[in-house]
């Protein structure tokens, strides 16, 4: 049996739903793709599809494999591809996800010149607060940014990225500058409720109980009487003098520069965490998938980068 010839005809018979659609697709006879479709079932001691008359569906060991098969052949047609262009080339449709914010202002205006580099790339980007799931929902790479949770996921670093408490200068007016972290517990703090990164609260480094002892790093949870889902509503919120904010230094320095917010607990800032690449388990990426990591490690990098005009 020809291996691989059986499993792009499985693939085609799978996302086609027909042996005779899959056969004409193919220039063969329908019998032939029945054939080979038997053949890969008896080698791997599963069946992959039900077959009836009428019509072609997948069984549950079946779409599993799918999946594998369709990431098989998309790797094999980059390395094809690179191979007929003479250089790189990637191919095909990258799907990314980044945080709201983040990715207004440093992804999205990185995509069009990712794929002016690789013309033959399409790509779709995501852009949510919310903690998606990259291998459930399709994604190919995530950036994300602070502390990541165990998981099966593959992370890349990127970059550091420092937060910084801040509040209006009209919000400490009126209810003072707390001193030491655990004052924010007397505070309305501002809470971002769909970062995973915040659920373990404000990280806050702290001296050792002894003058030349190491820091240690506290976790405070703060309350507030106000949360929300979006980063730019809660800096707006925090702008308007609304309370307290814990946020990354790419989003408030250009108004703590201004004198509209203003950095507090400075004594007490935690060391920087990281804005990382994450992608799904897997042994071999495609090609797009590694060089827009190496795209975006290379940006990032760069010191001028972080210095260039806010683009929202």
């Amino acid at each position: 049996m020809d291996r691989f010839k059986a499993i792009e005809t499985f693939v085609r018979v799978a996302t086609q739903g027909s042996l005779t659609a899959a056969a004409q697709g193919e220039g063969v006879v329908p019998a032939i793709v029945s054939r080979r479709l038997d053949a890969l079932e008896n080698h791997l001691g599963v069946k992959l599809l039900v077959r009836t008359t009428r019509r072609v569906s997948l069984t549950h060991e079946g779409a599993a494999f799918l999946e594998n098969c369709q990431r098989l052949l998309a790797d094999w047609a980059d390395a094809e591809a690179s191979v007929a262009a003479g250089s790189v080339r990637a191919t095909g449709h990258l799907r990314l996800t980044a945080p709201a914010g983040f990715g207004r202002r440093h992804v999205a205006p990185l995509v069009p010149l990712f794929q002016r580099q690789h013309p033959d790339v399409r790509v779709s980007l995501n852009l949510s607060d919310r903690l998606v799931d990259l291998g459930g929902e399709g994604f190919d790479c995530a950036v994300r940014v602070g502390d990541l949770p165990d998981s099966s996921l593959v992370s890349t670093r990127l970059a550091d990225n420092r937060r910084l408490c801040v509040a209006a200068p009209a919000y400490l007016a009126m209810h003072g500058c707390p001193q030491h972290p655990s004052d924010l517990l007397q505070h309305n703090c501002l809470g971002l409720s769909s970062e995973a990164s915040q659920s373990r609260g404000w990280a806050f480094a702290v001296p050792g109980e002894t003058p030349d002892g190491p820091s240690r790093i506290i976790h405070i949870k703060p309350r507030g009487r106000l949360d929300c889902t979006d980063g730019q509503v809660l800096h707006d919120w925090c702008l308007a003098g609304h309370g307290i904010a814990w946020r990354s230094t790419w989003e408030v320095e250009a108004d703590i520069a201004a004198g509209r917010l203003v950095q507090l607990l400075q004594n007490y800032a935690a060391p920087p965490n990281g804005i990382y690449a994450v992608v799904p388990e897997r042994r071999h990426l495609p090609l797009r998938v590694r060089l827009w990591i190496d795209f975006l490690r290379e940006q990032y990098e760069s010191p001028s980068f972080w210095q260039r005009p806010v683009q929202a």
